[in-house]
């Protein structure tokens, strides 16, 4: 017996008016933007008439904030897709290398935190694997935010680090190799249908903190595809039913990002363009030492300030690859 129609009338619902909220929200920040372009009109001819009132400085400091705010709003207008608006998963997986590359996925965990938190989404650790000495051998994340999935699909991929290891005690230089992947968390099922007899769900205890639960009974669950390969796991909520939900949640995910890739090998096949996926393949490179400087080998942005962009400053990598995207340039 299938779930009454008011369900789907109630989900529709709920789908048109965060859509309707999104729409205002852009309405909204366009007409702040053009309130703002009108005052700075005014106020450069306030200063025209009297310099000794305004001066040219406080006219640049406006346009600056304006030139911003355009920048941000031309970003989200990139933001096209069909899933563009999601909430996003992100996992992060350290290459060969042992400490040095845990260490090194652990900086990336911590880049993602900090420019989620400079965007105002909330981050969620679904499930994270520690590394032997330090650092992180996987970890997984739900971020939650309006375009979440937009912007961060420009980061999936290898990231490269060059610089002194603080673990060689020569102080040799070394290279570490990390991997990202980003999928759209995919609200609706029917959108991504899968068959429950090609999944094997294994339960096992928690690696957790602990509490009234973790710990002590099988809640962790993994879920593995068989027809793909393809394994998701959550061990971070309390109970093993919201973990199944979790887990299915990014299975789809997984799948439907998997369909994405097929499509996209198929075009470029038919366009004759020749794509390399392999480890070697990073798309960007991050040197620490003997200078310093983050370079996205898609679009050839780059930075010299490297602790910024550690700190989260990522909006010019994401800029760079979503103009090159929308004129084909990738």
């Amino acid at each position: 017996m299938g779930a009454p129609d008011f369900w789907d009338d109630n989900e529709a619902a709920q789908k048109i008016n965060q859509e309707l909220s999104d729409l205002k929200t852009g309405v909204d920040k366009y007409k702040a933007l053009t309130a703002k372009a009108d005052d700075l009109q005014a106020l450069w001819e306030l200063g025209m008439e009297s310099p000794e009132d305004i001066s040219e400085s406080n006219v640049r400091e406006e346009l600056e904030a304006i030139q911003s705010d355009l920048r941000s709003l031309e970003l989200e207008v990139l933001l096209a897709g069909d899933y563009d608006a999601n909430n996003a998963y992100l996992e992060l997986h350290a290459g060969a290398g042992g400490t040095e590359a845990q260490d090194w996925t652990q900086m990336l965990l911590r880049m993602y935190g900090r420019w989620a938190e400079r965007h105002g989404f909330s981050v969620e650790t679904i499930d994270l694997l520690p590394g032997d000495e330090a650092g992180v051998k996987s970890v997984t994340l739900f971020i939650r935010g309006h375009n979440a999935y937009g912007y961060l699909k420009s980061e999936k991929g290898v990231h490269r680090l060059v610089r002194i290891s603080p673990f060689d005690a020569n102080a040799r230089r070394h290279t570490s190799f990390a991997a990202c992947d980003i999928m759209p968390e995919i609200e609706d099922a029917k959108e991504v249908e899968v068959n429950m007899d090609d999944v094997r769900v294994d339960t096992y205890r928690s690696s957790g903190a602990g509490g009234q639960h973790i710990n002590k009974t099988s809640s962790a669950v993994r879920m593995t595809h068989m027809p793909t390969g393809i394994v998701v796991q959550c061990q971070n909520e309390r109970s093993q039913i919201q973990n199944r939900e979790v887990c299915m949640r990014m299975l789809r995910a997984k799948l439907f990002e998997l369909e994405q890739k097929k499509k996209e090998e198929e075009i470029a096949k038919l366009e004759g363009v020749q794509q390399k996926i392999e480890w070697g393949s990073q798309i960007r490179s991050y040197v620490f030492q003997p200078y310093t400087m983050v370079k996205d080998h898609r679009t050839s942005f780059e930075t010299g300030n490297v602790q910024a962009v550690m700190d989260g400053d990522l909006d010019g990598f994401i800029e760079a690859f979503l103009s090159a995207k929308a004129n084909h340039q990738l």
